[in-house]
């Protein structure tokens, strides 16, 4: 059976996985027909090299050429039929974002794609519901520098949109320590909310149950089974129980980093600003409960991009 790597360039992680796939002849594919056999991921923190004019670094490139070429030495070793790399928020929009992608892939030999924010949405579509039928809702991906939305309608998605306010972008900006102030957060959401309210259509979003993918929406399930007790990472959470995480970070910040470091420490900085946007969002959207997707844009990627 062959193997194919996807390595994700984005704003907070670069992260690689080699498929093994059944049968790469195939018309269609669901969960059933690749497995991982190795998912690894690197905190490179790419928005970080980001000035404060919107350009893209040359240490940023440096960075991003240094995790490229040790994932793909290890992509090596599973004797791979294809490398593709894709990139993100913290490319797509750089001001020289082509440029530093040139740079990239010439300098690492790997051919890297930019995907567009309608293109990235559609792609966590895709792979949302390689193992699911989604009918109706909206799916929300979590990313270091932006927050894509889409409008999923008798199982088709529409309105694929990005917000420019991720988890690491909304730290970056609002964060001065390690966890936020009460008077940060609330910036934070005061921030999402001018973007939502510069949508076209709002109301388009609003349904029952939302759908997460990314590393955000993990990092808020795991931080919920710490606060609950439990011993498992939820599959769904309430409202209610997202919003109980930002009570606690509210009222005991102590308490709070203690169980974080627990849940997820490579994301300890980023925790909060990921629970404030889903919580935004299912507030304005009127959404009841998050269901937790287990795959997104790279099974995405992989389906459409690289098999199809």
């Amino acid at each position: 059976m062959p193997n194919y790597a996807v390595i994700d360039l984005g704003s907070n992680t670069i992260r690689l996985v080699v498929y093994e796939v059944k049968d790469d002849r195939r018309k269609t594919y669901t969960n059933k027909d690749f497995k991982s056999l190795i998912n690894d991921k690197v905190m490179a923190g790419l928005s970080a090299f980001v000035t404060d004019d919107g350009a893209f670094t040359e240490d940023g490139v440096r960075r991003a050429v240094s995790v490229l070429k040790g994932h793909a030495k290890r992509a090596r070793y599973f004797d791979c039929k294809r490398v593709d790399v894709f990139a993100t928020a913290v490319l797509r929009n750089a001001s020289n974002g082509a440029e530093a992608v040139a740079a990239i892939g010439r300098d690492t030999e790997l051919p890297i794609s930019l995907l567009s924010a309608r293109d990235e949405a559609h792609l966590g579509f895709v792979g949302a519901t390689c193992d699911r039928e989604i009918e109706r809702g909206t799916l929300v991906d979590i990313g270091g520098g932006s927050t894509e939305l889409t409008r999923i309608e008798g199982g088709r998605d529409y309105d694929n949109v990005s917000l420019g306010q991720g988890s690491l972008s909304s730290y970056t900006s609002f964060v001065r320590a390690i966890l936020p102030t009460p008077n940060e957060m609330d910036a934070v959401v005061g921030a999402l909310y001018e973007r939502l309210a510069a949508l076209p259509d709002q109301d388009a979003y609003r349904a029952d149950a939302i759908y997460g993918i990314g590393g955000s929406v993990r990092a808020a399930a795991k931080m919920h089974a710490q606060v609950s007790g439990e011993i498992a990472r939820p599959k769904s959470m309430t409202a209610a129980e997202i919003r109980a995480i930002l009570d606690l970070c509210r009222t005991d910040a102590c308490a709070f980093a203690h169980l974080a470091l627990k849940a997820s420490a490579e994301r300890v900085h980023t925790l909060v600003p990921g629970c404030l946007i889903l919580d935004t969002l299912m507030s304005d959207f009127r959404a009841g409960r998050l269901e937790i997707c287990k795959y997104g844009v790279r099974e995405g990627y992989l389906i459409e991009r690289v098999l199809g």
